[in-house]
């Protein structure tokens, strides 16, 4: 004899499926929610530049098969398309970069669910200005003092408020004309350098003592004029200057995200490691609520 659950279960469901019938309703299979349409724009540290494995797809731009975008579509099941290429600047998303390199934001179309992205550390030389300025100027010295900051002042952080920022909400216009409905999520820079001297950081990155926090500024400030052109543009800010607090190029390998300059596992200095990848994508996740 049915068990008396088991006899009840039957029943309710031949209840529903007479109700069902009578009402002219066909009982549906549910159908699985669509995959993200998500295109993945930015320079370097979004391509996951000299972190292996390497994606031929596109091989000036030095584009990783374990990229943040890639992390984040793999667990997601996100429909990925990604444009991430190594140098780019703002112009890049309006302009080719290299004949076969078209604009960023023709990847964009108006039923692209989601766009993540970092940019503007390559618009006036900024990072890579910086770090050879700094980097000749602390082997002169023995890492001593604070001969960048003298030699240099304002200079960098004058370009970035004066070109970046007009340039950031610019390309950020130019993205959103292309997806109205999308959500868009700007990626911060992880820091490269710690707050204060580190004694062993010398032999990583050739920075006198002095000139440490004068590149942290610098740093923060540009993340703090990306934050400012994300939120007037309606995108998402994510933030990485709390989490990636002590993960610095500076400190040793498996808790770092930056390569350092010398002693790195990186053929692509002061950029994320396969590590700093991950938790780039994981700290977007969280930000952007994707389980």
């Amino acid at each position: 004899m049915p068990h008396p659950a088991r006899r009840l279960r039957r029943t309710l469901a031949a209840a529903l499926a007479v109700s069902a019938a009578a009402l002219g309703l066909a009982v549906q299979p549910a159908q699985a929610a669509e995959p993200l349409r998500y295109v993945a724009l930015g320079d370097s540290y979004s391509a996951g530049s000299g972190v292996s494995p390497t994606d031929f797809s596109s091989p000036l731009c030095l584009r990783s098969k374990v990229n943040y975008p890639k992390v984040i579509a793999g667990r997601t099941g996100a429909d990925l398309t990604d444009v991430t290429c190594g140098a780019a600047q703002t112009k890049h998303f309006t302009q080719a970069q290299y004949p076969l390199v078209p604009p960023q934001v023709n990847a964009v179309t108006a039923d692209t669910d989601l766009i993540t992205l970092t940019i503007g550390g390559n618009d006036n030389s900024t990072f890579i200005g910086a770090l050879l300025a700094c980097g000749s100027a602390g082997l002169v010295t023995g890492g001593y003092g604070n001969p960048c900051e003298t030699l240099n002042g304002s200079r960098f952080t004058d370009a970035i408020d004066d070109s970046t920022y007009p340039a950031l909400k610019s390309a950020l216009a130019a993205v959103r004309a292309k997806a109205p409905g999308a959500r868009i999520a700007v990626l911060g820079y992880p820091w490269i350098t710690p707050a204060t001297f580190d004694s062993t950081c010398f032999s990583k990155l050739p920075i006198a003592r002095g000139d440490i926090p004068y590149l942290r500024g610098l740093q923060s400030h540009l993340n703090d004029t990306i934050a400012r052109a994300a939120r007037e543009s309606g995108a998402v800010y994510v933030d990485f200057s709390q989490v990636s607090e002590g993960h610095d190029a500076c400190k040793a390998s498996g808790t770092r995200w930056i390569e350092p300059v010398l002693g790195g596992n990186s053929i692509v200095p002061v950029h994320p490691n396969a590590l700093g990848e991950s938790r780039m994508a994981d700290h977007t996740m969280t930000v952007l609520g994707l389980g």
